[in-house]
C-alpha cells in the first residue's frame, strides 16, 4: 500500500495513506513510500529514493508533473519562510500541524505520484537491504541531539577560524544528520544545518562530549590501505599496516611515517612498484571491478561513467564506506536497548557514547568491528571525557 510519512520526528507519527490522513501507529499494510521516518523503523518498507540512487522528488518528476509540483514547492518554501519569521523551531513541534490540510493533501498527493513512477520505472537495487539499513542507523543518529560545549572552545575565538567556528555552531542544529547520497563513492556527507562533524577541525573537537561517561572510538588501521589489500585476494595483517609494509615492502625504510607517505603516494598515482603489486594489485581490482567506465563494489554499489584517473580510488572509498557502515549498523543493533550509543561515525572509525555500567559489551562490539567481509581489520581505540581529549587504549 503506497503512502507518505508527513514528519521524520518521532514524536509527531503520520501518514497520509488512501486519500486520508492517519496518526498515530503505522498501519501494517504500509508497504512503499518516498523515503525514510524513524516511525517506519521496523516495517518492511520498500523506499523508492533507494530505487532512484538519492535523486529527489524534482529530479524524478515525471514530465506532465513538473508545473504542478514547481508550484507545490514554491507553496512549500513560502509556509516555511513564514514559520521561520514566526521564530517556530520545527524541531519542536509536528509540520503537519503548522500547514493547512488542504495543502498537504496536494503535496502528498503529488508525492505519490511521482513515488508511483519511480516504482513504475526502477528495479529494486542489489543493495537495497544495506541501504535501508544505512537509513535506519543514520536516522538512530539524527535522533540524538550532541552534547556541544561551547565553552571548552571560547579560548580559541581569538582566531578568525575559532570565532567562525563557534559562530557556525550557533547558528546550526547540534545533531549529526548525514546524507548518504552526498558523494559520489557513498563517503557520507552531512545536510545543511547540520552539526559540522565531517568538516570540523581537530582543534575543535573539545566542544563535543558525552552524554553518559565517556566517547570510544574505535577506528580502523589503515582502512583503505587494507580494503585494496584485501581486494588483491590478500590476508590481513593483524599488526599496524605500515609496520608490515616496511617488513614486506619498503625493506629499506625504518621510519614508520616514511613508510605511510611512501604507500599513499604510490595507491593512488601511476607509479610503479613491482615489490608492492606482488601484495597490492591495483589492475586485478581494477579489472574486477571497473568494467566499461562502471565500478560495482562488493557491496553491490553502482558507479557510472567512471574515468580511469578516479576508478581506483572510487574502488577503495566506496567499498571502504560501505564496510565501516555494515559494522556500524551491526554495532547500532546490539546497542538498542542499552545506555550507551553510537554518537556519530567519522571517516573510517564510529564513536560510541559509553556508560560506564555497560563496558563490559566494549570487548564484543570491538570483535562486530574488526571482523569484516574481508576478515579482521585491526581495530585502535580511543577513550576520552570529549572528543578533544582522546588517549589511545590497549584492549
Amino acid at each position: 500500500m503506497l503512502f507518505q510519512t508527513l514528519d521524520v520526528k518521532n514524536q509527531c507519527v503520520g501518514y497520509y495513506v488512501n486519500e486520508s490522513f492517519v496518526y498515530g501507529h503505522p498501519i501494517t499494510e504500509l508497504t512503499q513510500t518516498w523515503d525514510y521516518s524513524p516511525s517506519l523503523r521496523n516495517l518492511d518498507i520498500d523506499y523508492a529514493r533507494v530505487y532512484c540512487g538519492g535523486k529527489t522528488l524534482t529530479d524524478v518528476c515525471p514530465p506532465q508533473y513538473q508545473n504542478m509540483w514547481s508550484e507545490i514547492k514554491s507553496r512549500l518554501a513560502r509556509y516555511l519562510k513564514a514559520l521561520g519569521t514566526a521564530k517556530i523551531d520545527l524541531d519542536e513541534v509536528c509540520f503537519y500541524d503548522l500547514i493547512p490540510e488542504h495543502f498537504l493533501f496536494e503535496f502528498c498527493d503529488m508525492k505519490n505520484e511521482i513515488t508511483k513512477s519511480v516504482f513504475a520505472k526502477k528495479s529494486r537495487p542489489q543493495n537495497y537491504r544495506l541501504f535501508a539499513n544505512i537509513l535506519k542507523f543514520l536516522g538512530d543518529i539524527r535522533q540524538q541531539p550532541l552534547n556541544v560545549n561551547i565553552g571548552a572552545i571560547k579560548h580559541k575565538g581569538g582566531s578568525i577560524a575559532g570565532r567562525n567556528f563557534i559562530n557556525r555552531l550557533q547558528k546550526v542544529r547540534w545533531v549529526c544528520d548525514y546524507n548518504p547520497w552526498g558523494t559520489i563513492t557513498g563517503r557520507l556527507a552531512t545536510n545543511p544545518n547540520s552539526f559540522p562533524i565531517m568538516t570540523m577541525n581537530k582543534e575543535f573537537r573539545a566542544c563535543l562530549e558525552p552524554h553518559h561517561d565517556w566517547f570510544v572510538e574505535l577506528d580502523y588501521n589503515a582502512a583503505e590501505v587494507r580494503t585494496l589489500l584485501a581486494l588483491s585476494g590478500q590476508e590481513q595483517p593483524m599488526n599496524d599496516i605500515h609496520e608490515w609494509n616496511m617488513k614486506n615492502i619498503y625493506t629499506d625504510v625504518t621510519d614508520r611515517a616514511v613508510a605511510k607517505q611512501k604507500i599513499f603516494a604510490w595507491l593512488y598515482s601511476r607509479r610503479t612498484n613491482k615489490k608492492a603489486e606482488q601484495f597490492y594489485s591495483k589492475e586485478l581490482v581494477l579489472q574486477k571491478y571497473w568494467k566499461s567506465g562502471t565500478i560495482l563494489t562488493e557491496f553491490d554499489r553502482c558507479i557510472e561513467n567512471v574515468d580511469d584517473h578516479h576508478a581506483l580510488n572510487y574502488i577503495i572509498q566506496s567499498t571502504t564506506s560501505d564496510l565501516v557502515l555494515s559494522r556500524a549498523i551491526e554495532i547500532n543493533e546490539r546497542l538498542r536497548n542499552l545506555g550507551t550509543n553510537i554518537a556519530f561515525t567519522l571517516h573510517d572509525s564510529i564513536v560510541l557514547d559509553l556508560k560506564n555500567e555497560d563496558r563490559y559489551i566494549l570487548p564484543e562490539l570491538i570483535r562486530i568491528f574488526e571482523n569484516t567481509k574481508f576478515g579482521e581489520y585491526k581495530v585502535n581505540i580511543s577513550a576520552g571525557k570529549n572528543f578533544g581529549n582522546m588517549k589511545r587504549m590497549n584492549l
